[in-house]
């Protein structure tokens, strides 16, 4: 990793230079915010990006500028739809992929929902946890073998993983109170530790996986908060932030969350990546204070015992709903 970057770096500026013609990727959530701004960033340098959107129709129009961007960088962009809140609609997805035959240089799980109401997926998970971990869980395991031998799984985790801890007894909120932050940081630990199983798992193809924090911004990813809500919690953070003598946290531009993301599909020394949870173009350090809008990881996000028990757990949840995953 020769050149420095860090939160204020765009995803164009850690793709300067780069050529990607003759790379695919795989980027689930690519209609809107982070996922549309990774999947511009990546064809305006050539790559081809295969986007996985729950509503083809919405993705045909918002992924406009991705065409413009690809129509002038040389690279392409393919749509296939994949609901992450439904096996069947996972097992569509990945089996169509899996005909297609076409390999992966990258897969970049982006997709996701945040503080949600308390919803079931179709196949009864809660909702946060059943899309933001085991939907990604199943596709990406269902098509690994598409991600070609020294390619990059990059997981978008959250600095809301450190207000829980994932609940491997109780993860549908069955016998406790929901909370939705609650379980948007379980999903979020959840990811994280998703990518550091699938990294030990994969390695011998030279595959390294990570977790990605993005970083704050206005996407419409809380679009369940109501306005005074999310101005609620800007307020908690910063004087979360101030007690514990941290700087003020700073929002981000969209170009600017997407550059962690991009810089773990390519650019970084994915040797150095793999198995880490990354923040700002680079890996963050272990950092267990119980302040949950501090910065780094907290160590029960990158735990090996607990990953490879949620992943036997998570293969149990899913063979339970559906033999064909």
């Amino acid at each position: 990793m020769t050149e420095k970057f860090g939160a204020k770096s765009t995803a164009d500026e850690v793709l300067s230079g780069v050529d990607l013609r003759g790379k695919r990727f795989l980027i689930t959530g690519v209609s809107s915010g982070i996922g549309l701004e990774t999947a511009r960033a990546l064809v305006a340098h050539g790559a081809s990006v295969v986007g996985a959107v729950r509503d083809r129709a919405k993705a045909e129009r918002a992924t406009a500028s991705v065409r413009d961007a690809a129509s002038q960088g040389g690279g392409t962009l393919e749509l296939t739809e994949l609901d992450l809140a439904s096996l069947q609609s996972i097992r569509a997805c990945a089996d169509r992929l899996l005909a297609d035959g076409r390999r992966f240089d990258s897969i970049i799980a982006n997709a996701g929902v945040m503080a949600t109401p308390f919803a079931r997926t179709a196949d009864g998970f809660e909702l946060q946890f059943g899309t933001n971990h085991l939907g990604h869980f199943a596709l990406v395991n269902r098509i690994a073998s598409l991600l070609a031998d020294n390619g990059r799984l990059v997981v978008l985790s959250s600095q809301a993983h450190r207000v829980a801890d994932v609940d491997l007894d109780d993860p549908n909120f069955e016998r406790q109170a929901y909370d939705p932050w609650v379980a948007y940081g379980r999903s979020k630990t959840a990811t994280s530790l998703f990518a550091a199983e699938f990294d030990k798992r994969h390695r011998d193809r030279g595959i390294r996986a990570a977790s990605v924090m993005p970083g704050n911004s206005l996407t419409d990813l809380p679009r369940h908060l109501r306005q005074e809500d999310l101005q609620g919690l800007f307020e908690t953070v910063g004087k979360a932030r101030a007690e514990a003598g941290l700087p003020p946290a700073e929002l981000k531009d969209i170009p600017q969350v997407a550059a962690t993301s991009v810089w773990a599909a390519v650019v970084a020394d994915k040797d150095e990546i793999g198995g880490h949870y990354l923040d700002d173009c680079a890996v963050a350090p272990i950092n267990d204070t119980p302040n949950p809008f501090a910065d780094g990881v907290r160590s029960y996000a990158l735990d090996a015992d607990k990953a490879k028990r949620l992943w036997a757990k998570s293969e149990e949840w899913i063979g339970a709903n559906t033999a064909a995953i």
